[in-house]
């Protein structure tokens, strides 16, 4: 590996403490070139699977957006991989284990993520463990509700006690930051702050994946994997209704032959005409809440990164289809 020189050091999680004085050290190391990262993530093989904490940065992060940082966190050190300075040859150098079923991505919330790397630089993410996903999954396990729209976030997650049980208030500082400045991200050289903050997105995310697939059992595996591969989907909208990507996880013999009633997830995305995302939203959004709340499906819109004119559903077949023809059904009230 060449210029194996860390910019810094910082602290990460061990056995089953989050962080104390014995916590272990690891090296952060700002990458140009793809020579700089570990050969067994640049060339992905089932001899040497590996788990990864994954997480992108840029200028309003989606199709458009410009991605300026890719984070990597590995056992024992963290790659910053500089996409401004690297160029798309890095990127494309990285291509291979972001599409490989070889490298588990653990990431929270990767939708934004898959959007800029598929439409910038034509990845199709692929075998994401996603945090936020994982979270609903277990709180569904054990019986807790989850309210429409109610999403962890990253934040909320590392001060979660079963989790991590940390408190992270300079994710808060650096979002002001950045609205006060959307270029953060592109200034270079690389600041003390935007180092700091890079690895500190990615360095607990290892130690919270154990902790989480601790607590999944088998049912809750396959709904995390094919949820994050419809995460992975949801804004790379394309003419071929995703053929080009790699097949949704089939359910695993061994929840049919235990005979549980299961229903295969999938994606749905509704175009909505011009001028009636009004009518699928309603007054202070009541109209869009209330088909949330009547099905057990996953319903989200672009918003003002877009696409602004579609509506994507996720969930199981017959919630998706409800969903569908409800909102098809707000469109046509006048």
């Amino acid at each position: 590996m060449a210029d194996r020189r860390p910019f810094r050091w910082t602290c990460v999680p061990s056995g089953g403490i989050p962080l104390d004085d014995d916590s272990p050290l690891l090296p952060i190391y700002i990458v140009t070139k793809a020579s700089q990262l570990p050969v067994e993530f640049l060339e992905p093989s089932p001899q040497s699977k590996l788990v990864v904490g994954f997480d992108c940065e840029g200028v309003d992060l989606c199709r458009d957006g410009a991605l300026c940082i890719i984070q990597l966190a590995f056992p024992d050190a963290i790659y910053l991989v500089d996409a401004i300075e690297g160029g798309a040859v890095l990127i494309e150098a990285c291509k291979p284990a972001l599409e490989s079923s070889y490298i588990t991505k653990v990431i929270h919330d990767c939708k934004r993520d898959s959007e800029a790397l598929f439409f910038q630089f034509g990845i199709k993410l692929n075998n994401v463990m996603d945090t936020q996903i994982a979270y609903s999954v277990i709180e569904e396990q054990e019986g807790r509700q989850k309210l429409p729209g109610d999403y962890i976030s990253f934040v909320g997650l590392l001060a979660d006690p079963r989790y991590c049980g940390i408190s992270y208030v300079e994710k808060e500082e650096v979002r002001l930051l950045m609205r006060q400045d959307p270029k953060f991200w592109t200034y270079r050289p690389l600041s003390e702050l935007m180092i700091r903050t890079a690895a500190d997105d990615v360095r607990f995310l290892l130690y919270i994946y154990h902790k989480m697939m601790e607590k999944l059992n088998a049912r809750s595996l396959w709904q995390l994997s094919v949820r994050g591969a419809l995460y992975c989907r949801c804004f790379c909208i394309n003419d071929n209704q995703f053929a080009d990507w790699p097949a949704l996880p089939p359910i695993p013999d061994e929840l049919l032959a235990d005979g549980k009633v299961l229903e295969e997830e999938i994606l749905s995305v509704l175009d909505v005409p011009p001028g009636n995302m009004g009518r699928v939203i309603g007054k202070k959004g009541a109209s869009i809440l209330s088909i949330k709340e009547s099905c057990n499906a996953e319903i989200l819109m672009g918003g003002k990164k877009g696409p602004p004119d579609r509506v994507f559903i996720m969930g199981p077949v017959k919630q998706v289809t409800k969903a569908e023809a409800m909102i098809r059904g707000r469109m046509l009230d006048m």
